[in-house]
């Protein structure tokens, strides 16, 4: 597709987009953006929560992965249920309970202010990274298939990429974003299912053929219990996205948000059973045409690119397939960034406004202008980090920057866990040395274990750095207990 026709279904779907932010942030209260009220229906939060736990950049990587990785990732995706779990059974019947906007006023009200601020704090400087990184990513998409031919300087693409979130979110908030991760879930999920039909109809497979080549292909291996050195260990992978589940949802402001937004408990947990549920079917799809991708490649002599990630892009949009496959790559690959960069923007914004600014006391009105100047500084934070990342121009450095957001995990999986699970309290004020601390330590034991012991680290990280977290806290209980405020 060349670009004025990419153009224009970028402008025809973001038009929908804005559409259904106009029906939805009618006369829109605060309550409202941050909560929607709390009358979201559940199953149409599960299904959006499918695009918004997803990201452009699992869209490219996720078939890429199985030259390499095979289907182990699944086993990854088989801990996510159980941390899910632990969500809906542990965490969301507190947050519920106590009735909060942020999941980190619990903190306050478990240990004190600062540990308050501090959790908070760790999820505003993890979430602004991640968010920038994706919105990268996409801006570079924009700028190299559209923009770029006319000229255009990669500055302004930045500043349209971030206008066009704000258009659609800075009135309605949760209450909109619910419906547009709809939609864009099911635009994404179409983008895939296309191209395993085109893909399959090209090698002149129908649906069982389709089934059967995935799954006599090399690269279809699900299970590895063969060697615990592998980084592709059963265990490994299950525990770490059992922990990652919990830390990167139970723990985020943007994910729980829209849990909290539906009626009741009830219903919330219905939303994480069925979402929960959904993802293992998904994520087996995306692994599937990465197998017909590689297999395709092989079959048309097409070259491999040396950057697996390269490898969708490239097959979707260079001519080996239909026209209409690019533009339903394209489709899918912005609704996949879009649906996790606006409730991200949405995330940090109500984070920023109920956690770090003084809104107690104040009105309905006063609460809304702050709010709305909130998001507008959200949005122009994001638009400079992008084009720090921009200017950086080195892979590796903004892979360590994007990685470096995940340690922020570390200390909310510890706080907590130290909250939940014991009835000490703590020194507050020294929570948030601990918090610093622990993930400066992790760090350094990952450096040195490669040289002490000849061991790679890898998600393990989350649970060493959550665990010196709550061995910190331990050093700072306070003599007598109390009753858990949860």
């Amino acid at each position: 597709m060349n670009a004025t026709a990419l153009a224009f279904l970028i402008v025809s779907y973001f038009i929908l987009l804005l559409g259904i932010s106009l029906i939805t942030g009618r006369k829109t209260s605060n309550a409202g953006f941050f909560l929607g009220n709390k009358k979201s229906p559940w199953y149409i939060v599960a299904f959006g929560m499918i695009g918004a736990s997803l990201s452009g950049v699992t869209f490219i990587s996720v078939p890429g992965w199985v030259a390499a990785s095979q289907f182990s990732y699944m086993q990854m995706v088989l801990g996510y249920l159980l941390g899910y779990m632990v969500i809906a059974y542990i965490l969301m019947p507190l947050y519920y309970r106590l009735n909060l906007t942020s999941i980190y006023t619990y903190l306050d009200t478990r240990f004190g202010h600062r540990s308050y601020k501090t959790g908070a704090s760790f999820f505003l400087l993890s979430r602004t990274i991640g968010a920038a990184f994706r919105l990268y990513l996409m801006a570079t998409v924009l700028q190299i298939t559209i923009f770029q031919s006319w000229g255009i300087p990669f500055w302004v693409t930045v500043v349209i990429t971030i206008l066009l979130i704000w258009l659609y979110t800075f009135r309605g908030g949760i209450k909109t974003i619910i419906w547009t991760d709809t939609l864009q879930t099911f635009f994404m999920l179409l983008s895939v299912i296309m191209t395993l039909i085109f893909v399959s109809k090209a090698m002149g497979l129908d649906f069982q053929g389709m089934i059967h080549t995935v799954k006599k292909s090399d690269f279809s291996r699900l299970f590895f219990f063969d060697n615990w050195h592998d980084k592709r260990f059963f265990w490994k992978q299950f525990l770490a996205g059992a922990f990652i589940t919990i830390v990167m949802t139970g723990l985020d402001q943007d994910m729980m948000q829209k849990n909290l937004s539906c009626k009741n408990i009830g219903e919330a947990k219905k939303n994480m059973f069925w979402f929960s549920i959904t993802l293992v079917p998904v994520n087996l799809l995306f692994l599937s045409l990465g197998v017909l991708l590689y297999l395709f490649a092989i079959h048309q002599g097409i070259p491999v690119p040396e950057r697996a990630d390269e490898l969708f892009p490239v097959i979707a949009t260079r001519g080996y397939l239909p026209p209409i496959v690019a533009a339903f790559f394209m489709l899918g690959l912005i609704a996949a960034a879009y649906s996790s960069a606006d409730s991200a923007l949405t995330a940090l914004t109500t984070s920023f406004t109920v956690d770090i600014l003084p809104t107690k006391g104040k009105d309905e009105k006063q609460v809304k202008k702050i709010r709305m100047r909130v998001h507008i500084f959200i949005s122009l934070i994001l638009i400079a980090l992008i084009l720090v990342f921009r200017s950086i121009n080195n892979q590796s450095v903004i892979s360590s920057v994007f990685e470096a957001a995940g340690y922020t995990y570390g200390p909310l999986l510890g706080l907590y866990s130290f909250g939940l699970f014991t009835k000490w309290n703590v020194r507050d004020k020294w929570v948030p040395v601990i918090a610093i601390l622990s993930p400066v330590i992790s760090y350094l034991i990952k450096i040195q274990a490669g040289h002490w012991f000849g061991y790679q680290m890898g998600f393990e990280l989350l649970i060493l750095n959550g665990t010196l977290t709550f061995l910190g806290l331990l050093m700072l209980r306070r003599g007598i207990k109390k009753e858990r405020s949860s």
